[in-house]
């Protein structure tokens, strides 16, 4: 029997590559194929979902100068 699955082709840098690769090793059935080092196929109807895991990830990794003086000032 044939199963088939609707794929969106993403493309990005190879770090967010393995971000994206992260979030399938806990939650899985999100990758559908590594292509290569910049490109993924990954199941359409869990884009958004990557997409929010993504910016979460972001956030929480990314230097804020602004966050230092706020907690100087305490």
């Amino acid at each position: 029997m044939v199963r088939v699955i609707t794929g969106s082709l993403v493309e990005c840098d190879p770090s967010i590559r393995a971000l994206i690769l992260q979030i399938d090793s806990t939650e899985h059935d999100i990758v559908i194929q590594e292509l290569d080092d910049t490109h993924l196929l990954i199941d359409k109807s869990k884009v958004e979902y990557v997409k929010t895991m993504l910016n979460k990830l972001l956030a929480a990794n990314t230097y804020n100068p602004l966050d230092d003086e706020e907690n100087n000032d305490h």
